[in-house]
Formats: structure tokens, C-alpha cells, sequence
């Protein structure tokens, strides 16, 4: 079965291949697809983030407290106690999230969390990039919550790491409204570049591009 999700994870039409996956028995298919989230190719990494998302709400329709196991299979990924760091997992969590509705009403508030500091704050540098992305996600379908917590995204704004500049526009994006847009235009001049993940490739653009378009990716 590895071998079969390593090639559908290579394959041109990644939304047909997204699609097979999520045939498979999800409890099996998920430990395959979490192995890849460390994979030393970029792009089979987001894709396989992308797929378990994807695997888990389409599961949550079917088989909800099986869904559920998942979802706290990744909190426990996150958590000092499991000895790992949970890479891809604030990723997984987020996509799984803007796809079903009733695992984003039972989880919503533990993703954002991981960005609240009086909370379940998430430190790492490298981990933040993950979790911008994957709040950013929700709130492309659900930005209500997320509305709520922006004063918590706001400093990423500011951080010397441009992954976390161009993730926190996007969820000011995705998540606010007229009263954002002095966030969302801050930084219309900054010229670093990112290779953001979206539809099964990456998309290379500017963090200045981003907030130029209201923090809003402009797809191709």
C-alpha cells in the first residue's frame, strides 16, 4: 500500500490521485500518509498533508468517531508528552477542518490554540509556519473563530521569517474585513520570496504580492 500512495502522491493529476487515496481504509492509509509528512521531498510532503485532510473529513461522513481517533492521533502529535515534534500535523489539522463540518465543530478551538499564548502556544519557529498555513486554511471556508483570535496572529506580521509573514496575511485574508486592511497592506513593499503550497504545487510569489492583494494568494 506504501508503494501505491508514493505513487499517487507523484502523479500529475493530484486531485485525481487525492481522490483514490481516500478509498483506502482511512485507519490504515493515515500511518502511511503521516510518514510522509518528514519525507525529504517538499512537494510529496504537502501533498500527502493535503491527502490526509482531505482522507479524514471525507472519513468523518462515514465513520465519525473513527475521525476522531485521527484527530487526536495529531493533538497527541503536538503534545511534549508523545517525544516527537508533529511536523505536518498543524497542516493536516487545518485542511481537515475547512473540509467537515463536524469535526471543525469539535476541534476548531484546539487548532487556535496552538496560536494563543495563554494557551496550547506552539514554539517552534518552523511548527508556526505549519500552523499559520493550516488556520489560514479554516478560515478560507470558516473565518468566523478565527476573526476572534487575529490580535494573536498580528506579531507574525513582524517576525524575521517571511513564511511567517505570508502565512499570517493570508489568514488576515481569509479571516478579516474592511477593519484589516491596514494589517493586510502593511507589507505591500516587502520583497522576500515564498513558495507557498496550493492545489498540488507551489506557487511562488512575494510576501509584498500577497499584501498587495489584500492578503490573498493570486492563483494562477
Amino acid at each position: 500500500m506504501k508503494a501505491e500512495i508514493t505513487e499517487k502522491l507523484a502523479e500529475g493529476d493530484f486531485q485525481k490521485a487525492k481522490t483514490a487515496i481516500a478509498a483506502y481504509p482511512a485507519r490504515r492509509v493515515i500511518n502511511y500518509l503521516i510518514s510522509f509528512f518528514c519525507h525529504r521531498e517538499a512537494l510529496m510532503r504537502w501533498r500527502a498533508i493535503e491527502a490526509a485532510g482531505y482522507l479524514v473529513a471525507g472519513h468523518a461522513e462515514s465513520d465519525p468517531e473513527s475521525a476522531r481517533v485521527i484527530m487526536r492521533r495529531f493533538m497527541w502529535m503536538l503534545n511534549d508528552e508523545s517525544g516527537g515534534i508533529g511536523w505536518g500535523v498543524p497542516e493536516a489539522m487545518g485542511e481537515t477542518l475547512r473540509l467537515s463540518a463536524l469535526l471543525f465543530a469539535e476541534y476548531h478551538r484546539i487548532l487556535l490554540s496552538y496560536v494563543q499564548p495563554e494557551c496550547n502556544y506552539l514554539e517552534h519557529p518552523v511548527l508556526q509556519r505549519g500552523l499559520l498555513w493550516g488556520v489560514g486554511r479554516m478560515a478560507m471556508s470558516r473565518p468566523e473563530p478565527v476573526r476572534m483570535i487575529l490580535p494573536d496572529i498580528a506579531p507574525f506580521l513582524a517576525s524575521e521569517d517571511p513564511y511567517h509573514r505570508a502565512y499570517a496575511l493570508l489568514v488576515f485574508g481569509y479571516a478579516g474585513g474592511p477593519d484589516t486592511q491596514e494589517q493586510t497592506g502593511m507589507l505591500r513593499f516587502d520583497k522576500a520570496v515564498v513558495a507557498i503550497y496550493e492545489h498540488g504545487n507551489f506557487m511562488e510569489t512575494t510576501v509584498g504580492e500577497i499584501s498587495r492583494n489584500g492578503g490573498l494568494l493570486q492563483t494562477p
